[in-house]
């Protein structure tokens, strides 16, 4: 797999009027990835992907996709790309096929080779004959998948696609979309409100705030930081009370408490070693320790001043 991102913008910025809508984006997106936008309700998160397909024109900077700059090869660019903003739009009274038989149409090159497998992709085999208004939400959003995959894009981007689903229809798009990376190389842009399915669906996650970029990392880099390098610890041990007492004057310590399983420390990695063996001479019983990982909500809430995502 090639080293290069399949998607580099550099100084995005759209205004509207004396608006700032995006101000100044800088990321990359590497290929073969599930990338997450996350961000507050007004954060940037759908203007920046209505850019990057060419539905909203860029006031400044450029956007570049398989090498190919939006603004000034279009059309070059946005054929390595599949994608729903919003919701699929099906025409209702057509059964699935002969909707992806429609859209093919528009598309040079589809066969109905290439229809017979994107159908078994989404794994809509069963059901592609039938009426799309019988379908349930989260088959729909599968039929716009395959649409959207028919012409054989590097790049699926998704602007809030578990909209509407139920948990198993969730759950059934996020394992279709990691298989769709493994077994394709298909690089996934997808947009969420979700903070519990974004950790569970992506790779790497971009955090907007006001139309500024806050960050961007791995899923397990933002699990593992803190803005002060410590990380919270649980220490199985007995009596809690004894612990509470030896661990809290010790250097080092930027919080302790007790809670049902144990005592809660918030401390550097470093300081571990030390503290088991105070409590060792102490002759306190040690039953186990254990990194308390912080949720995504956790560290997105930490990371905007805890302005709920939406």
């Amino acid at each position: 797999m090639s080293s290069e991102p399949i998607v580099s913008l550099r100084g995005v910025t759209k205004r509207i009027g004396r608006t700032t809508i995006i101000d100044n984006l800088t990321f990359d997106v590497p290929q073969g990835e599930i990338f997450g936008f996350l961000g507050p309700n007004g954060a940037g998160k759908t203007t920046t992907i209505r850019m990057m397909v060419g539905l909203m024109s860029i006031t400044q900077g450029e956007i570049v996709i398989k090498g190919k700059n939006i603004k000034h090869d279009f059309e070059q660019a946005i054929r390595h790309v599949g994608a729903i903003v919003e919701n699929p739009e099906m025409y209702k009274y057509l059964s699935g096929y002969h909707n992806l038989i429609h859209y093919a149409r528009m598309v040079p090159g589809v066969t109905k080779e290439r229809i017979d497998e994107v159908v078994k992709l989404v794994k809509l085999e069963t059901r592609i004959y039938d009426k799309v208004k019988k379908y349930s939400l989260g088959m729909r959003q599968r039929l716009g998948v395959a649409q959207a995959l028919l012409h054989r894009p590097s790049l699926l981007i998704l602007d809030e696609p578990t909209n509407g689903l139920d948990p198993a229809g969730i759950r059934e798009l996020r394992d279709y979309l990691r298989y769709l990376t493994r077994s394709e190389g298909i690089t996934v842009i997808v947009s969420s409100h979700l903070l519990s399915e974004m950790e569970l669906m992506c790779d790497r996650v971009a955090i907007l705030q006001q139309g500024k970029l806050v960050d961007v990392k791995t899923i397990q880099d933002f699990m593992a930081d803190s803005q002060d390098g410590t990380q919270t610890y649980l220490i199985e041990a007995t009596p809690a009370e004894h612990v509470l007492a030896a661990i809290a004057g010790m250097k080092g310590i930027k919080d302790v408490k007790i809670v049902p399983q144990g005592v809660e420390v918030v401390t550097e990695r470093d300081c571990i070693p030390d503290i088991l063996a105070d409590l060792m001479r102490r002759e306190i019983r040690i039953y186990g320790v254990q990194v308390l990982r912080q949720s995504l909500e956790d560290r997105f809430l930490e990371m905007t001043g805890g302005e709920q995502v939406g």
